[in-house]
């Protein structure tokens, strides 16, 4: 069904070349006012950019431009506010919020557009947006880094078993495993701020592709925006590597919380039993009364999934592109909003979770004995000049012996540590205690207690640096 051809209100700005308005179906699918809305703040905050430079080229008058930033200023107000309206007619945010400056402002509002495409113009909301959101997650990774040093500070002594194929391997501080996610934070960090780089570019000036005719100032844009100006029209208007970039370190970061994830779920069934949540961040079940589930973690894993897709969805809209706008350009957003949204709701979870949880020490100390001590007793022979491999077969025909017995290491008597091999018989049996073992560590970002006291250190220190 087709709209009424002389109703030129219902006519969208590219209407002039139409004998008929767009039939109620096309409508639906081309507009994409639903979920661009949200870019209104970030429209509206480069439209006025946009107007302060077209007054100060004399493109419009002084006197007009303060019309259409004062009346742009109202308009923000209204969106937050939420006052702000649209209507499927509308098409796209850019046309809402033109309408409404109509109406505030009068004809003048018909001038904005001058030396500007809404190509142009589209690129720039999804930079804005993009540059906001990765100082947003920014802040948020700070907080969660925080956290992750606070609680390694106040468990500097509590020792668990690290793991390798989900095997006991090896003691560990447990302020070493949780200074690992922080490394692995700060690296997801670093690709945040990278994307906020990549997305601090105005692409204003470019025009449709090919730039405009009007004495328009890009660079003078820019600086009002605190971005650097375009330096090719056609590359400006086509390009989304920023939201690449962006969907790229939400993803990566999606994935690590989803391991650290799978970690919390695993240490808080009752086989490991090593931390319980608090009850504000657990659920029920809706038939087991005893039932304390780690829905929030389960979750990590579980956007992980959706975080990939929405880069892998980007990718493959931008594959067959040639340079230019393509209508496909419009399918950028979704993904970018629901990653940045998913990613913002795990870290705002995150750090109260990790805070109000409850170690247990004595069954991680426990998982931490046994043999997961075997390598010291290698490592022992290796310094005494035993080659590593000799020294590996000989306490591994120990563990064996004492799976035989039903004995733990800790639990043999001497002779049958040198029956093993003559060395051991001078092995020190505190290096039998997980207390022993990570003591006996010296390696650089090992899990010995300096070692960890200096990882602590640089951490408090680079979070003090921003913040945090």
């Amino acid at each position: 069904m087709k709209r009424d051809s002389q109703n030129s209100e219902n006519r969208p700005l590219w209407g002039g070349r139409f004998g008929s308005t767009p039939a109620e179906a096309f409508e639906r699918i081309n507009a994409s006012i639903p979920f661009d809305v949200r870019l209104a703040p970030f429209d509206i905050e480069g439209s006025i950019a946009h107007a302060t430079m077209l007054g100060e080229c004399g493109i419009v008058s002084g006197e007009e431009a303060d019309r259409l930033v004062r009346g742009l200023r109202e308009v923000l107000r209204e969106v937050e506010a939420g006052e702000f309206g649209w209507t499927l007619s509308d098409e796209d945010v850019h046309t809402a919020v033109e309408r409404r400056l109509g109406e505030h402002v009068g004809a003048v509002a018909a001038k904005l557009h001058t030396g500007r495409s809404r190509n142009d113009q589209v690129a720039l909301d999804l930079h804005l947006f993009c540059r906001d959101a990765a100082g947003r997650i920014s802040a948020a990774l700070v907080e969660a880094m925080d956290a992750l040093v606070e609680v390694a500070e106040a468990n500097r002594t509590v020792v668990l078993p690290g793991y390798t194929h989900l095997q006991r391997a090896q003691p560990l501080l447990l302020a070493h495993h949780l200074l690992a996610h922080f490394e692995t934070l700060r690296r997801d960090l670093r690709r945040f701020e990278a994307a906020r780089e990549a997305a601090n570019r105005s692409p204003l000036g470019a025009a449709a592709l090919g730039g405009t005719p009007h004495p328009v100032d890009p660079a003078r844009t820019a600086e009002l925006l605190g971005m650097e100006p375009l330096v090719n029209s056609l590359d400006a208007v086509s390009e989304r590597d920023f939201a690449l970039d962006l969907l790229y370190a939400c993803a990566v970061l999606g994935v690590h919380l989803s391991r650290l994830g799978e970690e919390w779920v695993l240490w808080t069934s009752a086989e490991f039993g090593f931390a319980t949540l608090a009850d504000a961040f657990s659920s029920g079940s809706s038939i087991m009364p005893q039932k304390k589930n780690p829905d929030a973690y389960e979750l990590f894993r579980g956007k992980a999934g959706r975080l990939t897709g929405n880069l892998t969805s980007l990718l493959v809209t931008l594959k067959g592109l040639p340079p230019g706008y393509s209508k496909d350009l419009q399918e950028d957003k979704e993904p970018v909003f629901d990653s940045v949204d998913a990613v913002l709701a795990m870290l705002a979870v995150f750090p109260e979770m990790l805070r109000s949880a409850t170690f247990h020490p004595e069954p991680m100390r426990e998982g931490a004995g046994g043999f997961a001590l075997a390598t010291e007793l290698a490592d022992f022979l290796a310094k005494r000049g035993v080659p590593f491999r000799e020294a590996h077969h000989a306490v591994g025909r120990l563990v064996r012996r004492c799976e035989e017995l039903g004995v733990e290491l800790e639990d043999l008597l001497e002779s049958e540590l040198a029956g093993a091999h003559p060395e051991l018989s001078e092995f020190p049996k505190d290096l039998l205690t997980p207390e022993g073992s990570v003591a006996n560590k010296r390696s650089l970002g090992s899990t010995s207690p300096e070692s960890v006291e200096r990882q602590l250190a640089a951490a408090r220190a680079f979070l003090d640096t921003r913040g945090g």
